[in-house]
Formats: C-alpha cells, sequence, structure tokens
C-alpha cells in the first residue's frame, strides 16, 4: 500500500512544469494566486510585483464576466424540463405548463439556496485561477464550496482525460486534529518540533472504484489515515470537481488565458520597466559648473531662492537626457501591445450599468463564445453539470426540494449561447405567436393557438407563479354564463319598458293590461314578486 503522501510526491513531476508556468503567469498579472508548493506556512512572503497592471485588470474582468456568463445574479443557469420522449406515453401532454410552474418554483428555490451561500465567491476565485494557470480544484462540501490552488493538488488521468485520481495537501494546525494524531518527538524523523502548534501535512487521497463505480476518499496525516475521514459519493454527484480552461491531448492538466497571450504580457512588462525606469532617469536635474569658472559650486548649491552671488552664466548649465524619441517609440509599441491584451481578455467591450440585464447576460455569452471558442461546452461539462447535480443531491438529501424521477425528468444547463433560457423561450413564444397574427391574421391564431395554453407558458418562460393569477377554465365559464343570463335579463327588462308603454298596456284603456304585466315581470329570472 502507497501512502498518500506518496502518491502526491510522485505525482508533482508531472504537475511540475504545469506549475512553473502558472507561477510566471501569475508573477505578471496577479503574484498572490498561485506560488511554489511548500512544506511550511509562509509568513510575510515579499511577492514579486509587475510593472504593469494591464494583466491584473485583464484577468479580473475576464473573472467577472465567465462569473456573469456562468451563474447569472438575475436568472436561472439550469432548467428542469420533461423528456420529450415521455411526453403523451407516460406523462399526458395538457399538464405540461402545470409541470413547467412547478419546475419554475423549484428552480427558484435552487436559486435562492446558491445566493445565500458563499459558493459565488469561491466559483469567482477558481475562475481567476482558470485564466491565471489554467487549473482549479473545487470541493462542494457541507459548509459550501472550498477551492484548492494548482500548488495543492496533484490528479491523474485515464486516456480519454476522466479524472481517476486526485490528491490534494493541506497545512493544519495540530490544534486543530486534536488528539487525533500523537506527539511528534524532536528526534523523529517524521517530526519536525515536539510543539502541538506546529503544522502536520493533510492528504487527502480521492479515488475512483471502478467496481463499485463510486468516488471514495479519505484523509491521511503523518502516515495515518484519520479518523472518521473515509467517505464516498455516485460517480456522477462527486464534490470533488476538477476544472481546465484549455485541454491538451494526453496532458493531465490544463493551460490558462494567460499562457496564451505571456509573450505580449512579458514584453509589455519590460518596456513598462524601461519607460518607467528612464522616465525617472530623464526627469533627474544636474548643474554643471565649468571647472574653469569663477563660481564655485558650493556657493551655488547654498545659495537660496532669490540670492545674489557673484559669477558668470555662461560657466552653469544644466544636463539634458536626449531620449524622448526613444521614449516615444517604446510607449508606443507598449499600447499596442495593451490593446491587444485588453482586446483578448474582453476588456474594451465593457457596458457600464447599474444593474444587469438579460440582454446583457445573452449578449456576454455570445461574446466568450465568439472570443474563446468551446470554453462554454468545457466549462458545462467539468464544472456546471457536477456542481447542479451535487446541490440537486443535496437539497433532496435534505428535504429542502422534491426528488425528482430521473427517467422523466432531466435538467438542462441554459447557461451558454447554444443554449435556450428563460429569456430565450420567451422571445421565441412571443415570435412564433406575432409570426401566425402577421401572416395568417388575428382569425387564425384565435382558431388555432389555445389562449389558455400560450399564457400559461409565458408566465412559466418569465419565472411567474400563475397560481390564482391567471383565471382557469371552470371559473371562465362560469363568468361567461354568468354574463350571458344577465344579458338575457337586461333583454327583457328593455322589451318589458317597451310593451309597458304601449297603449295596450295602459291599464285606464285596458283593465287585463295589470295582470299581464304583473306576469310578465314575475318571468325575469324567475325574480320573487315584491311585497
Amino acid at each position: 500500500m502507497m501512502y498518500a503522501r506518496e502518491r502526491y510526491s510522485k505525482l508533482t513531476v508531472n504537475r511540475s512544469p504545469f506549475l512553473d508556468t502558472a507561477i510566471e503567469c501569475s508573477e505578471l498579472t496577479l503574484p498572490y494566486l498561485v506560488q511554489q508548493d511548500v512544506s511550511h506556512r509562509a509568513s510575510n512572503m515579499k511577492l514579486v510585483q509587475p510593472w504593469q497592471s494591464v494583466g491584473a485588470k485583464a484577468v479580473v474582468t475576464l473573472a467577472a464576466k465567465l462569473m456573469l456568463a456562468m451563474l447569472p445574479p438575475q436568472t436561472t443557469f439550469f432548467k428542469l424540463q420533461v423528456r420529450d420522449d415521455k411526453l403523451g406515453e407516460e406523462i399526458d401532454p395538457s399538464i405540461r405548463s402545470e409541470l413547467d410552474l412547478s419546475f419554475s418554483k423549484m428552480e427558484r428555490m435552487v436559486m435562492e439556496y446558491i445566493a445565500a451561500s458563499s459558493d459565488r465567491v469561491v466559483v469567482h476565485q477558481a475562475l481567476k485561477h482558470l485564466i491565471v494557470s489554467g487549473n482549479a480544484l473545487i470541493f462542494m462540501g457541507k459548509d459550501g464550496l472550498k477551492h484548492y490552488p494548482l500548488q495543492r493538488y496533484v490528479v491523474d488521468r485515464d486516456g480519454n482525460g476522466n479524472i481517476i485520481e486526485i490528491v490534494t495537501k493541506e497545512l493544519i494546525s495540530r490544534k486543530v486534529l486534536g488528539d487525533e494524531l500523537p506527539l511528534k518527538k524532536p528526534n523523529d524523523p517524521g517530526g519536525k518540533t515536539g510543539s502541538t502548534e506546529d503544522d502536520v501535512e493533510v492528504y487527502t487521497c480521492v479515488k475512483l472504484d471502478h467496481s463499485s463505480g463510486r468516488w471514495i476518499w479519505h484523509q491521511e496525516a503523518d502516515d495515518m489515515i484519520l479518523k472518521d475521514s473515509r467517505s464516498t459519493a455516485p460517480k456522477n454527484a462527486s464534490p470533488w470537481l476538477v476544472l481546465r480552461f484549455n485541454t491538451v491531448d494526453g496532458e493531465d492538466y490544463g493551460r490558462g488565458r494567460v499562457e496564451e497571450f505571456l509573450g505580449d504580457l512579458r514584453s509589455l512588462d519590460g518596456l513598462s520597466q524601461a519607460l518607467v525606469e528612464g522616465s525617472a532617469a530623464a526627469s533627474k536635474v544636474v548643474f554643471l559648473v565649468s571647472p574653469s569658472s569663477t563660481t564655485k559650486p558650493q556657493t551655488l548649491s547654498q545659495a537660496g531662492n532669490g540670492a545674489i552671488i557673484s559669477g558668470r552664466p555662461e560657466d552653469v548649465g544644466v544636463i539634458q537626457v536626449g531620449k524622448t524619441a526613444d521614449f516615444a517609440t517604446a510607449a508606443q509599441m507598449a499600447q499596442q501591445i495593451e490593446r491587444r491584451i485588453l482586446d483578448a481578455f474582453l476588456v474594451l467591450n465593457v457596458r457600464q450599468s447599474e444593474r444587469t440585464t438579460a440582454e446583457e447576460v445573452r449578449l456576454t455569452q455570445m461574446e466568450l463564445e465568439q472570443q474563446l471558442g468551446g470554453l462554454f461546452s468545457l466549462l458545462t461539462v467539468e464544472f456546471l453539470v457536477p456542481y447542479l447535480n451535487r446541490t440537486l443531491l443535496v437539497l433532496q438529501r435534505s428535504n429542502q426540494i422534491p426528488k425528482l424521477p430521473k427517467n422523466l425528468v432531466r435538467p438542462k444547463i441554459v447557461a451558454g449561447v447554444n443554449a435556450l433560457g428563460r429569456g430565450q423561450d420567451r422571445e421565441a413564444l412571443t415570435t412564433f405567436i406575432s409570426t401566425i397574427a402577421q401572416t395568417l391574421g388575428p382569425e387564425a391564431l384565435m382558431k388555432f393557438v389555445n389562449p389558455d395554453e400560450a399564457i400559461k407558458r409565458l408566465a412559466a418562460a418569465q419565472g411567474i407563479d400563475y397560481l390564482n393569477l391567471i383565471k382557469s377554465q371552470d371559473q371562465l365559464q362560469q363568468e361567461a354564463d354568468a354574463q350571458q343570463a344577465n344579458a338575457a335579463n337586461q333583454a327583457l327588462v328593455g322589451q318589458a319598458g317597451s310593451i309597458a308603454s304601449a297603449p295596450l298596456m295602459d291599464p285606464t284603456k285596458n283593465p287585463d293590461a295589470k295582470e299581464d304585466f304583473a306576469s310578465m315581470m314575475g318571468g325575469l329570472g324567475n325574480q320573487p314578486p315584491e311585497e
């Protein structure tokens, strides 16, 4: 049996070149993101600061746009729907609107659960790591999400690129572990000191058990398995999400967006350093005094503003650095490189607004898809789908949402330009109805389209709870019957009034008119006679 520590050390060989590149990318953008894999807790570490802030601005902006497209704040990133092949067989198509309403309620409950947690903060941090290093690891625990940077985990994949093993490394104080670990002696090869305040390396070994088809993991410290650290999870609902930005066939780790423009960032950093240092040198003012002059340098340096001293003006000169043309060339080249970087990271297309609209989310998704190719497809497979499955599993186990029959209902990711979200459903439905009305006329629209079903689908497409808001068919029928009866009564009343004004109904001229009129009024809705 190989300990987790040994397995971690063995897999770090494959990770080393990717980690070195990630550190360089981090130094040119956000130096605090990716650091060396060390076995001690760093304190007061002095980070390398780049000479420009373009890289940091580019990473932060792209991460914010990815966050807006993947987990939009005002809409859902997924949609629950009935399988089309089950409609008409196991599920009555007439209840589809009611099912959409129920699904919409569950979607809002899931999004409210995500909004109340700290998931968005962790996901945003992971996205920055994805952009810089190309890799990120997220663990979905009971207390929320936890992110592991590249220097804290190693992975192993099969020939198809699927994860088969994960080993993480953390530095945890011995006080936190309590009595689970024995006190190390000072001369013990496995221990550092005899103090319980020292940090201990805790390894988490995650493997896919092919026999059971489940994920199993445990934690080790000092080559001992910690108590109550063993756990399992279904294969399709793993809490361990290994993310990559770009994939290369045969590589276990991904490559980030910064690596694609590493040359431009290096050049921009060098030019920025040259401009800063050159400008500082050029701004230095030095006075020269001729050696044969009568003006003494000491007298000149000690003279105050407006002082009167003896000397000749031609004996004193000022050094001027004639590098203006060189500075202009360097500045022009730096501007060109900066423009390329900002355009590649979608910084130049940021819209300033106080609130985010659904249309802006859709345009952002389209912009990301056009600029970054299949990034959404990769993030959907490696993050959104497992994240949604795990979230639904947790909420179902806690009875916050009802359990969904897997063979009838399936979730669909709607974050991305090729997917249909709630806004796209509404737009497609309204376009369809307006096209029928414009092409075939309002008569054909009322003949072939069910208004009740159309209104319910529009409400479901916008996530509106139409319960007790839209009148049912029974209510509409009752109102129609009441309106028809009221119209008939009004007609009888009008008819009676016209008859009563006739000469034949005048009691002075016709003695039987009073009885005939009373019998006629008694027939209006079988109303009781007046007392």
